[in-house]
């Protein structure tokens, strides 16, 4: 885990919801990926299984738990910039035909906070609410901090085979990165150079979100 508050109960109840996150586990695949003792993560499973966080799928493993489906709702509802940006990344995804994500900065990692998938059957997809690396692909590096003088950023075949990207920063009133709109999909539609093809509709994009 990246973060540590100092609440030791709670720092372990968010690692091992992390650690689900993943994918769903059993009680020694927990202890396994948490580094925390048995006892720990069967009492802290329970109570978060009371409170809807995790459940138990038909093999008894551990998964998220629907609880959170409405927590991230709410969430969602009440973070301004994703109903800002919304309408403009649909009408992104419209022009390009291609996968749109809006990233945000969270720690040392990124959120993808909006995700919305291209009509073709093949096609890239990165789950609302999934959390990626900020050293690899264009959205990460654009949260990172990285310019470049055509003001979006590109990557092929960075963080998957296969998957190319353009981005372009979200920028506040005081200059200041807030967020990442990306174009993503197959590289036989965007080819090795994304950003020729699609670099200018996501600016476009972004300067109707930015304030």
């Amino acid at each position: 885990m990246e973060s540590v508050s100092g609440v030791g109960v709670l720092d372990k109840g968010v690692m091992i919801l992390q650690a689900v996150a993943e994918a769903p586990a059993s009680l020694s695949e927990l202890m396994s990926r948490t580094g925390l003792p048995r006892a720990t993560v069967h009492r802290l499973g329970a109570a978060l299984e009371l409170h809807g966080l995790l459940r138990r799928d038909g093999s008894g493993r551990y998964e998220l738990g629907l609880g959170l489906v409405s927590l991230g709702q709410a969430a969602a509802e009440r973070f301004p910039l994703v109903e800002v940006a919304r309408p403009v990344l649909e009408d992104l995804r419209a022009t390009t035909g291609e996968s749109v994500q809006l990233f945000v900065r969270e720690g040392t990692q990124r959120r993808c906070v909006v995700s919305l998938e291209s009509p073709h059957g093949l096609r890239w997809i990165v789950p609302q609410g999934s959390v990626l690396p900020l050293d690899v692909g264009s959205a990460g590096r654009v949260l990172s901090g990285e310019v470049s003088k055509h003001g979006w950023v590109q990557s092929v075949g960075e963080r998957e085979a296969g998957v190319a990207s353009v981005s372009a920063p979200v920028v506040a009133a005081d200059g200041s990165t807030v967020a990442a709109v990306s174009v993503s999909g197959p590289i036989e539609r965007l080819t090795r150079q994304p950003g020729k093809r699609f670099g200018a509709a996501v600016i476009a994009a972004t300067g109707r979100i930015s304030t």
